[in-house]
């Protein structure tokens, strides 16, 4: 798999790229509150080397911060402790009250803007089997992939859209695993002395160690030597729906604890933000579009600090709209026009729809027969005027089976559980 690349491991406070006073403060922060008394116990907690903590623990010492403690036993391998003075506390008290962030250090910003350039979703090319491959699962009509390629290859934006249930969330977010480059993920970044959390663990997928073998023995050797205050992940996919508001575009700024939150759209840098069911949104579609116009077309968006600063971060992703909207309902033409790719995604054919029901049967390891789709073209979408769709048949089978589990008996699809199944699909 290829990856990005490789940040060095740094050995001196000066390659940290971090205020010494900063990461003292994280120092006695995590000794104060968590109670850290070893090396380790920090280089583990602060992701950083353990010479850059040896360094800031002697200094600290000489501040009269820190005391020497001797080894826990008389095993010389063991590691040498250390405790907290009453300075040391009274400057943890004070380091928590400007923030109360605990946990690895920062990267610099210079050096997040550097690694997003390295790591550009630009660099890397979709080819045909990959996009193939990560929509596998999905029955989509013939010719779609060969639409959404070029699209995907763009970097740029994506508008789907057409009738609800058909697969375009699926399809947006199946966008991600098409990509097969790695990046490096910071846990923090430090912005004009502010700590502005980035990982996070519900978006960001780190990419498993390998296991120990003549053949990745080197891998793991150099990795060993990567800054820790990195993680190595997958390209994310990062996804709102209509609970979107502007503001969630902004940075988080805990008042009580004194450092940010990454918004949405930074923590899907080098990977794929979705935004569904676009439209339903409490913020007008044309203002959400506004709000995207200058980063899509630039390449740089712009956040705040609560101090007022304003500062350029990099807009590297790819941004997919989906919407059960048609797009003149959505924004004016000049807005539409900066919506690079627009794709609609149709309701299934009917053959479609039954290679979509034997999938789903399949799964269930239900037999489907010939007899059960005639029974619905005919009793159920043809009589009642009701369009396809592909999340029909899930809904339908999931149905069916809780009823014969309810009433204890075989799950079969027989005619009148599926019609008992229709009627709560559309309540005719």
């Amino acid at each position: 798999m290829m990856q990005s690349q490789i940040l060095a491991m740094p050995m001196s406070i000066e390659d940290t790229g971090i205020e010494r006073n900063l990461l003292m403060g994280l120092v006695v922060k995590a000794m104060h509150v968590s109670g850290f008394s070893n090396i380790p116990d920090l280089t583990r907690n602060l992701k950083l080397s353990r010479s850059v903590v040896h360094t800031l623990l002697e200094d600290m010492r000489e501040m009269a911060l820190v005391e020497f403690l001797g080894i826990a036993s008389g095993d010389p391998a063991s590691e040498m402790r250390f405790n907290l003075t009453s300075k040391g506390h009274g400057w943890a008290t004070d380091a928590l009250a400007q923030s109360q962030y605990i946990g690895p250090a920062p990267v610099p910003f210079e050096a997040f803007c550097a690694q997003v350039e390295n790591q550009n979703i630009l660099n890397e090319r979709v080819n045909q089997s990959a996009l193939s491959k990560s929509l596998a699962d999905l029955v989509l009509p013939d010719g779609l992939v060969h639409r959404l390629g070029p699209a995907v290859n763009s970097g740029r934006s994506i508008l789907l859209y057409g009738p609800p249930g058909n697969g375009k969330s699926c399809i947006a977010e199946a966008f991600g695993g098409a990509f097969q480059q790695t990046i490096y993920i910071p846990y923090c970044i430090e912005v004009d002395g502010q700590i502005i959390n980035f990982f996070d663990e519900a978006v960001h997928r780190p990419v498993s160690a390998p296991s120990l073998t003549s053949e990745n023995t080197s891998l793991l050797r150099s990795k060993a030597h990567i800054d820790p205050r990195w993680v190595h992940c997958f390209r994310p996919v990062v996804t709102t729906g209509g609970e979107l508001t502007l503001g969630m575009l902004d940075l988080t700024y805990n008042t009580n604890a004194r450092f940010y939150e990454a918004p949405l759209q930074l923590k899907a840098t080098g990977g794929v933000f979705v935004i569904d069911d676009f439209g339903r949104q409490q913020t007008k579609p044309q203002d959400i579009l506004n709000r995207w116009i200058i980063p899509l077309e630039r390449g740089t968006d712009y956040l705040t600090l609560h101090t007022g600063k304003k500062f350029p971060v990099p807009f590297n992703e790819l941004v997919v709209f989906s919407t059960n909207m048609s797009p003149v309902e959505l924004a004016d033409e000049a807005t539409l026009r900066r919506l690079y790719y627009k794709v609609e995604i149709p309701i299934p054919t009917r053959d479609d729809y039954a290679r979509i029901f034997a999938n789903i049967c399949r799964q269930h390891n239900i037999e489907l027969q010939a007899e059960t789709l005639t029974y619905l073209f005919e009793s159920f979408y043809s009589d009642k005027s009701i369009p396809l769709a592909g999340y029909h048949p899930k809904y339908i089978v999931e149905q069916v089976i809780s009823m014969c589990e309810y009433h204890g008996v075989p799950v079969n699809l027989s005619p009148d559980l599926i019609k008992m199944a229709c009627y709560n699909l559309y309540a005719t």
